[in-house]
C-alpha cells in the first residue's frame, strides 16, 4: 500500500530481459538499505526488490506488467519515481494507491502557467472500463506515474477518456514530470473508492 507521496527518483543502470520478463536494476536513492522482498512503487507500479548488489538493487516485472504500464519503455539512464510503501500508524498523506496500474495514458498538453504547471492526459475507455472504475472525477485522485494528484476538467468522449492535473513547483522538480512532453506514456491508476462503487453499481444493475 502507497500514499502516491513520492519520496524521490532513482536512475536505471541496466535492464535484463528473461523469456517475458524484464529485470530493472537501479540505484538505490533512498540514503539506507533495502531488503530483499520489499515493496517499491516505480512509476506507481509495486515492484518487489529480488536482488540487492552494494548500491544497487534490482525489479522484475513480468509480461503484464510491461504490457500495462510504461516499463516496457524504459531505457538505461531512465528516472522513475519511487515510494517505499507506507509505515502503519503513519500519515496518508495522498490517498490510498495500491501500486496496481491501470493503463497507459498519453501526454497530450503540457505548459507552465504562472509558476505552476499543467498537463492533459487521453487514455482508453469504454462502458466496461467505466463500470470497473476506470475513469476520473472532478476533484478526486488519480495516481499518474505513481504522483498523488487532484483531478481536473475529467472527460469521456467516445472511446477516450481525458484527465488533466496541476503540478506544483516542488512535485516538478522532484519527480519525472520535469520530464514530460507531449507525446510522453505515462501509467494510470484510478482511485479504488471509485473501483468499489461502479462495480457495486454494476452489479446490483444500477443505471446511470
Amino acid at each position: 500500500m502507497f500514499s502516491g507521496i513520492v519520496e524521490t527518483m532513482a536512475q536505471v543502470v541496466r535492464i535484463e530481459t528473461e523469456q517475458t520478463n524484464k529485470h530493472f536494476t537501479l540505484r538505490n536513492p533512498f540514503g539506507e538499505p533495502l531488503s530483499i522482498d520489499q515493496s517499491i512503487a516505480h512509476n506507481g507500479v509495486c515492484l518487489t526488490v529480488v536482488r540487492i548488489e552494494g548500491d544497487l538493487y534490482t525489479v522484475t516485472a513480468m509480461q503484464e506488467t510491461l504490457r500495462l504500464t510504461n516499463l516496457d519503455l524504459l531505457r538505461e539512464g531512465d528516472w522513475v519515481n519511487v515510494e517505499r510503501s507506507m509505515l502503519m500508524g503513519g500519515r496518508l498523506d495522498g490517498h490510498i494507491v495500491q501500486g496496481h496500474v491501470d493503463q497507459k495514458a498519453v501526454c497530450i498538453e503540457a505548459k507552465e502557467t504562472d509558476g505552476s504547471w499543467y498537463y492533459r492526459f487521453e487514455y482508453d475507455s469504454c462502458r466496461e472500463m467505466i463500470e470497473r472504475g476506470y475513469f476520473c472525477v472532478d476533484k478526486g485522485s488519480v495516481t499518474i506515474n505513481g504522483v498523488s494528484l487532484t483531478v481536473c476538467e475529467p472527460d469521456i468522449q467516445g472511446n477516450k477518456g481525458f484527465v488533466s492535473v496541476c503540478i506544483i513547483p516542488y512535485t516538478y522538480e522532484n519527480t519525472n514530470f520535469r520530464y514530460l512532453q507531449v507525446g510522453s506514456v505515462v501509467n494510470i491508476e484510478f482511485d479504488i473508492l471509485g473501483k468499489y462503487l461502479s462495480r457495486y453499481a454494476a452489479v446490483l444493475g444500477i443505471k446511470n
